[in-house]
Parts: C-alpha cells; sequence; structure tokens
C-alpha cells in the first residue's frame, strides 16, 4: 500500500463515519459477521456477495449513513485489490507453469526416489512445503493428492501416514507465508514488513509442520488406519509430455522469490540507511511484485520452455491460470471492503479502549479473533482479512518485528479446527474416501495443532525480539 493510501487510511480512520458509542458498535459488529456467517453457511452464498452485503449491514447497524458506507467498502476493496490484487495474479501463473510443466512432478519423483520407507513422511512434508510456497491451497491439494495416493498405494502405508504431512506442509504455508493471499492481505492491513514477515514466518513454519505433520501423523495413522481408495487415483497432469524441466531449475524458480523478498530484508536490517545504493536495489528488486514478476518470467524458460512449451502454449498456460482466481480476487477485495468499513466506523478504536483494561496480549487477542470467524466463516482468507481489519490498531507503536508475529498470529488464528463449513474439509474427506467423523479426527485436529502451535511460537518469539 502506498503511503499516500496510508494517509488517506489514516485520516478516514481517525474521523469515523458515525458517533455510535462503543455498546451500538460492539453490537453491529456482531450483527455484521452474524450476516456473513448466515449468508455463507445457511443460504450458501458466494463469499463475495456475502461479504458485500454484510459490510453495508455492519454499517446501517452502526448507525453511518448508507452513503459513507458505500464508499467505506469501495475504498478498501480498491486498496486491497491494489495491493495484492497482481500479486495474487503472478502467484496463480507460477503455479500453472509449475503444474502443467511438470515441474511439480519433478520434485516429487526426485524425492520420492531419495526417500526411504521410515523417511517417506519427511519427504511428503518437505514436498508440500516446497510446492506450497507458489500454490493455493486448494490447487496444492488437486496437485499433490494423487501423488500422495499413488505412494500409499505403492509403498502399502497408511494413507494417513503419508497423507497428513503433506497437507499440514500446504496449509501452513496458506496460512503463515507470503505470497499467499491471507499472508498478504494482513500484511498489507497492519502495515507490516513483508520479507520480515516472511522471514519469522519461516522460524514459526519449520517446527509447526513438523509437530502437525511427521509427528501428528503417527497418531492419525492409528485413529483412521485406511488404504489410498482406487477411484481417486487419477493421472498426473505431466504424463502426457515428453520432457519435463530439471529438478534443480524448478526448485530454484520456486525460491527465487522468497530469495529476493529475504535478501530485502536482510539488507534493511544490515545497512537501514533508505540513501545507501545497495539498500535502493535490494528494495526495488525484493519489493513482492519484482520479485514474483521476475519469478514468472524465469519461470516461463526454466519451466515451460523447457518442458518443450511453445510461445503459444505458454501463453494458453498463462490465460488459462488467471480465470479461476477471479472469485479469490474479488473474495480478498471485499474483505477488504469489510476491514475498511470497521476501520471507518471506529471499530479499531473500540478495541483499543477495551484492550487497554484486558491483561490480554496484543498477539494473542488477534489469535483469538481470527480463531472466531474461522470458526463461524470456516474461510481461513476470510478470517485473516477480518481479524486484520479488526486488530490493525493495535501495531500502531509496535516495533517491525512484532508487527510481523501480528500478522503470524492471525495467520494461525485463521487455520483453527476446520469443520463442516470449510471447503477445504470437503476437498480432504472426498479425496480421502473418509466419513465427516475420520475427517475430523485427522483433518480438522491437524489445523487445530497448526494453529495452536503457530501462536505458541509467535509468543514466544515476542519474549525473544
Amino acid at each position: 500500500m502506498t503511503s499516500l493510501s496510508v494517509e488517506i487510511l489514516a485520516a478516514d480512520a481517525a474521523e469515523p463515519i458515525t458517533s455510535a458509542g462503543n455498546a451500538q458498535l460492539g453490537i453491529a459488529v456482531l450483527a455484521g459477521i452474524a450476516v456473513i456467517v448466515l449468508l455463507i453457511t445457511k443460504f450458501k452464498m458466494h463469499a463475495f456477495l456475502a461479504l458485500t452485503i454484510g459490510s453495508l449491514a455492519l454499517g446501517a447497524f452502526a448507525g453511518a449513513p448508507l452513503a459513507d458506507a458505500i464508499k467505506s467498502f469501495s475504498t478498501g476493496l480498491g486498496n486491497t485489490v491494489a495491493g495484492v490484487g497482481v500479486l495474487i495474479a503472478l502467484g496463480a501463473i507460477l503455479g500453472k507453469l509449475l503444474a502443467d510443466s511438470g515441474g511439480a512432478d519433478q520434485i516429487v519423483d526426485t524425492i520420492l526416489a531419495k526417500a526411504g520407507k521410515r523417511s517417506m513422511p519427511w519427504a511428503m512434508v518437505l514436498i508440500a512445503s516446497v510446492i506450497g510456497l507458489p500454490l493455493f491451497f486448494e490447487v496444492g491439494i488437486v496437485l499433490l493428492i494423487p501423488v500422495v495416493l499413488l505412494v500409499a498405494k505403492r509403498g502399502n502405508y497408511s494413507l494417513m501416514r503419508i497423507g497428513i504431512p503433506a497437507l499440514a506442509g500446504l496449509s501452513v504455508m496458506h496460512g503463515l507465508i507470503p505470497p499467499h493471499p491471507g499472508p498478504l492481505v494482513a500484511i498489507d492491513a497492519v502495515g507490516a514488513n513483508l520479507g520480515v514477515t516472511l522471514a519469522l514466518g519461516l522460524v514459526v513454519a519449520i517446527p509447526t509442520v513438523i509437530i502437525a505433520g511427521p509427528v501428528f501423523s503417527r497418531y492419525a495413522a492409528r485413529w483412521v488406519d485406511i488404504q489410498a481408495p482406487e477411484k481417486m487415483i487419477p493421472t498426473r497432469p505431466s504424463e502426457d509430455l515428453e520432457k519435463r524441466p530439471g529438478f534443480g531449475a524448478t526448485v530454484a524458480t520456486i525460491l527465487l522469490p522468497v530469495a529476493l523478498m529475504l535478501v530485502k530484508a536482510l539488507v534493511d536490517i544490515v545497512i537501514d540507511d533508505p540513501a545507501n545504493g545497495v539498500q535502493k536495489v535490494t528494495d526495488v528488486i525484493g519489493s513482492p511484485l519484482i520479485a514474483l514478476l521476475a519469478a514468472v518470467i524465469v519461470g516461463m524458460f526454466t519451466l515451460g520452455r523447457a518442458a518443450g512449451f511453445t510461445k503459444e502454449r505458454l501463453s494458453s498456460t498463462v490465460d488459462k491460470s488467471l480465470a479461476p482466481i477471479a472469485g479469490i480476487l474479488l473474495i480478498v477485495g471485499a474483505g477488504g471492503g469489510f476491514k475498511q468499513t470497521l476501520i471507518d466506523i471506529g471499530v479499531g478504536q473500540m478495541i483499543l479502549d477495551f484492550s487497554k483494561d484486558w491483561s490480554i496480549p496484543a498477539l494473542l487477542l488477534a489469535w483469538l479473533i481470527a480463531v472466531a470467524i474461522r470458526l463461524a466463516t470456516g474461510s481461513a482468507t476470510v478470517a485473516t482479512i477480518s481479524a486484520a481489519g479488526l486488530v490493525a490498531p493495535l501495531a500502531e507503536g509496535m516495533s517491525t518485528s512484532h508487527t510481523a508475529l501480528l500478522v503470524l498470529a492471525i495467520g494461525a488464528g485463521s487455520l483453527f479446527f476446520s469443520h463442516v463449513n470449510d471447503a477445504g474439509f470437503w476437498l480432504v474427506k472426498e479425496y480421502f474416501g473418509m466419513n465427516v467423523g475420520q475427517t475430523i479426527k485427522t483433518w480438522s485436529v491437524m489445523e487445530t495443532i497448526i494453529s495452536v502451535v503457530g501462536i505458541v511460537f509467535v509468543l514466544l518469539l515476542s519474549l525473544v525480539l
């Protein structure tokens, strides 16, 4: 978000569009969220429409003029899409190139060829974490599940022993690591440094994914001992290709944007002089837009051309990658509109007023709010966006590292206990051939472990930094 838009938002937030008291604002927030939850769960309305209607309802319940509520929503939607829309699009292109070129399959096959029976769960969590960096969660599942099912069948493993580590790797990346939509929006909302958030996110993600993945899978395999369902083992995307990109080139392409953003964060910490020539260069190449754009351009050669794609095939791949993210962009944008409405009616100040009298740390409060919205709506992205809007004022005066930890606390809360109102729940249930009870005992418990372990490590880091 530009400094101009931050100033505009700060000006808007300083003068609430309603003079309602804290009690009325509290009721308005609960009513607005209740409208969104009801529309998504009861009436099965698309999250974009639910967030739009919920934002207007929020303004109405708070006593704001309808014109002002519409303006707040439109401003928030525009700023959010401007801030993260291009990044989501670039991430989608990179993910599609990775899948269609066979680069993802190349990573999978190379690691599995070197993994023994005992190390297989660790190999799966590594594969999922690397592939999960540039891919949306749903895309990652669709890409990885065939591999999980094939490995479980060929090696005669319990499906949970292989599947849980893969799901944990994908889920942790989705909730904690940019350039995924949720973390990006939270970074934008609270004004966090993307490089620092990425670096600290990796520190939190590694132990979290180990505990929720390979470690928990031992118990999940005992609770739900099932084999891979035959009917769900599909063909893999690259089976019709004559050649695939190399393992090293594929991994380097995926890690390129991460490396560029981490270099920027490191230079910012070590040099800390905006006039310095080196810092000026790293500020440009390490910005999310340039880092992801560089990865996409490099990927066209290291992934697309290496797989024998013609110019027309490359163009078609890019074209196909953008259509599925229209819904995600609209949901993220509407979430930004909801967030801005929350800010403009004065909810941020209300939370500040309340939290002064509480002994709950700001990071734990952010996690609890995200947990509540996640349980209600079933969407990690909606939970992240809404919670970020609510707790953004708490970032005032925070250090760079603690602002980044605030984003990670929200991200961890957004993953808590996925259940029947979450599309991911049904995706996992159907692919693995489980019933609802088995899915809760494995997938839902795994998501809860990720959330709780994540906030524990965030709080531990907050004591050290």
